[in-house]
């Protein structure tokens, strides 16, 4: 069973990649049926019999004629259909009795039901019915009412009928196949932005802990060389600020990256995200490299939603390593963070007098304001930065408490003149 499944399968394969041939052989298959038919006389006295007439030369050439056609009815079924009909039309007219050369016609019909849409399929298939049935009831051997007359009316609407549930099917299969390509192509679009998104979330993570750590191990590394030689009590305190701050990014990084080496869908993190209930944790160790800051909660009960909370810290974590790197000596921040109806507010302001680069607008420049924006746009706030009137820098985030994460990314537009990397 299962063979003869394949073999009519690799057929229809074959029949559909050579339709010519298939064409040819309904032809062939047409005119045997005519011949058969034109030797059955439907009047007999006891019911149809066979081979009791036999066809006239003329019907055999408008038979032979009829079926030739056929090959060419993919090509120009219009034309086909007219030509089958003429010749019809010649049967009845002027043999007698007439041969069923009107089977051409019929599958003639059939194509072009087939190939065309229905209000053509309509007008074309009343005409042909009409014009077909009129000439056998005027023309035709049989009395006006016969069965023979009736036939050419009921075959005719059939072929039309069916060429017209074969156009829809195809139409309707090709509509579902389109519609799965379309849905696949939705889905591999989805996993390419997926990915790129999720691209985007980790480089940015990677960069703030790594520009944060390393800013501080700079800084605490310079002092130890300032101070090693007078001061080498100052300098042993740096060294171990340096030694905390390389532990904690190495901690941070080394979670990032286990992450990525897990296979399928990571299982949720042992620790908590950061987020403003360590901010006094990040707060010790800027103090502790050096830089003065002061901080202002004044909503510190009311929790925010994890993707906030996570955007405000990692908003005050770049400020203030930027802050360190291009304040300048003397420098000193502030922080605050509010809530003001929906959203919630994070100021980081400095007074430093240090020089200031556009953020990622020159080679090599960095991505910290660049990174902020994203993150703070995602969740559908806003973000403004730059030099503050009368010296220094202010950063400034407006986050909705209800955050939009399931809306794509935008990078932001990059940083203005005056803003720092």
């Amino acid at each position: 069973m299962t063979t003869l499944g394949t073999g009519f399968a690799r057929v229809r394969r074959w029949l559909r990649d050579h339709p010519l041939a298939f064409d040819g052989a309904l032809a062939v298959a047409v005119l045997a049926a005519m011949i058969v038919g034109s030797f059955t006389d439907p009047n007999a006295p006891n019911g149809p019999s066979f081979g009791t007439r036999t066809p006239e030369p003329a019907s055999v050439v408008l038979m032979v004629l009829g079926a030739a056609v056929l090959v060419l009815r993919r090509r120009n079924p219009m034309a086909v259909l007219a030509a089958t009909g003429a010749l019809t039309i010649v049967e009845f007219v002027v043999v007698d009795p007439p041969a069923p050369v009107v089977m051409s016609a019929v599958i003639a019909l059939y194509t072009v039901a087939a190939a065309t849409d229905r209000p053509t399929t309509w007008r074309v298939g009343l005409l042909t019915m009409s014009v077909l049935a009129a000439c056998a009831m005027l023309f035709g051997a049989s009395p006006w009412y016969s069965q023979e007359n009736l036939g050419v009316f009921a075959w005719t609407g059939m072929a039309g009928a069916a060429g017209d549930a074969v156009r829809s099917r195809r139409a309707f299969v090709d509509a579902i196949r389109e519609r799965a390509e379309r849905a696949e192509r939705t889905r591999e679009e989805e996993a390419r932005r997926r990915v790129a998104e999720e691209r985007l979330r980790i480089a940015r993570d990677l960069h703030d802990v790594v520009a944060h750590h390393i800013a501080l191990v700079n800084v605490q590394a310079g002092v130890a060389a300032h101070v090693m030689d007078k001061r080498p009590d100052q300098a042993k305190e740096a060294l171990a600020h340096v030694r905390e701050a390389s532990r904690s990014a190495l901690g941070e990084l080394r979670a990032t990256v286990g992450l990525l080496r897990q296979s399928g869908d990571p299982e949720a993190p042992t620790e908590p995200a950061p987020g403003l209930a360590v901010l006094g944790e990040l707060v010790d160790k800027v103090r502790r490299a050096g830089l003065p800051v002061e901080v202002a909660c004044a909503d510190r009960l009311t929790p925010l939603p994890a993707a906030v909370d996570l955007a405000a810290y990692r908003v005050i974590q770049e400020a203030l390593t930027n802050v360190q790197k291009h304040a300048g000596p003397g420098a000193k921040a502030e922080v605050s963070v509010i809530r003001v109806g929906e959203t919630a507010e994070v100021t980081v302001l400095d007074n430093g007098t240090g020089r200031t680069e556009g953020a990622g607008t020159s080679a090599g420049g960095g991505h910290g304001l660049l990174g902020m924006r994203e993150r703070v746009t995602a969740l559908g706030g806003t973000l403004t930065a730059g030099p503050r009137y009368g010296g220094g820098f202010r950063v400034h985030a407006i986050l909705p408490v209800k955050a939009r994460t399931g809306e794509p990314e935008s990078p932001g537009a990059a940083g203005r003149t005056g803003e720092r990397p």
